[in-house]
C-alpha cells in the first residue's frame, strides 16, 4: 500500500487490486489547494469544510461520512464515533474515526480527534499498524496529547496530519513540537510511504510526508 499526504487531514491510499481511498478532502483556502484526484472511497470524519469536499475528488466514487461497517472493493472499513464525554457530545461535532483493513494492514485515521480516548475507545479501535493523528491543536489534539494517543495505541507506524505547513493561513502548531514529544529531533519527510505487512516495524516509527498539495496565493 502507497500513501501520499495531501496537508491537514487529507490522505490517498493505493493499493493494486483494491479500492483507492481518500480521506478528509479540503476545501481550497486557507493557502492550499486540494489537487483533484481520483478515489473509489472518501471518507469524510467530520462536516467542517477542512475535511468534507467531497466535490474535489473526481466522480465516480462512494462516499463515507459516519459510523458503521463496510466492505469496498477488498477493503474492510470501519467508522467509529469518537468524541469526548457524554456531557460534552451534546455539543462537540460528530467525529468519526475510520479503520480501513487493508489486507491485514490496519490504518487508523483519527479525524478531528480532540481528547485522549478512554480505554473503551481505544479498545473499540482495536490493533492499529498504521496511526495518522492530528498533532497542532486548533481543536485538535495538540503535540502531548497526541503523543499520549500513540502510546495507549502502540501503532508500528505514526504519521502525523493537520499541523502547520508553508502557505498554510491556519494557526497550527509545527510538528516539531510533537517530534520533541516523541523524543526526536528534526526528522527528514519522505515523498510517500509504501507499507506492507511484512514490513512493519517492530518497535513504533515516527513517518513524516511531504505535502502534495498546492500552494494558493489567497
Amino acid at each position: 500500500m502507497e500513501i501520499t499526504w495531501f496537508g491537514l487531514s487529507c490522505f490517498r491510499m493505493t493499493e493494486r487490486g483494491v479500492a483507492t481511498i481518500i480521506t478528509d478532502p479540503y476545501e481550497n483556502t486557507g493557502g492550499l489547494a486540494l489537487p483533484r484526484k481520483d478515489a473509489d472511497v472518501v471518507t469524510v470524519s467530520v462536516d467542517l469544510p477542512e475535511h468534507n469536499n467531497v466535490r474535489g475528488v473526481r466522480a465516480g466514487f462512494k462516499d463515507l461520512t459516519g459510523p458503521g461497517e463496510y466492505e469496498v472493493g477488498g477493503v474492510f472499513i470501519t467508522g467509529i464515533d469518537i468524541r469526548p464525554d457524554r456531557k460534552k457530545q451534546e455539543t462537540a461535532p460528530r467525529n468519526t474515526v475510520f479503520v480501513l483493513d487493508f489486507d491485514g494492514v490496519t490504518v487508523c485515521h483519527l479525524g478531528t480527534l480532540a481528547h485522549v480516548p478512554t480505554q473503551a475507545q481505544v479498545e473499540a479501535l482495536g490493533a492499529v499498524n498504521l496511526l495518522l493523528v492530528p498533532v497542532g491543536a486548533e481543536g485538535r489534539l495538540n503535540a502531548s496529547q497526541a503523543a499520549e494517543v500513540v502510546s495507549l495505541l502502540e501503532p508500528n507506524l505514526v504519521v502525523p496530519m493537520h499541523y502547520r505547513l508553508k502557505g498554510l493561513q491556519l494557526k497550527l502548531d509545527p510538528v516539531s513540537k510533537f517530534l520533541k514529544e516523541m523524543g526526536l529531533a528534526d526528522l527528514a519527510p519522505q515523498d510517500t510511504l509504501k507499507v506492507t505487512r511484512t514490513g512493519l516495524p517492530e518497535e513504533t516509527q515516527v513517518v513524516l510526508l511531504e505535502s502534495h498539495g498546492d500552494e494558493t496565493t489567497q
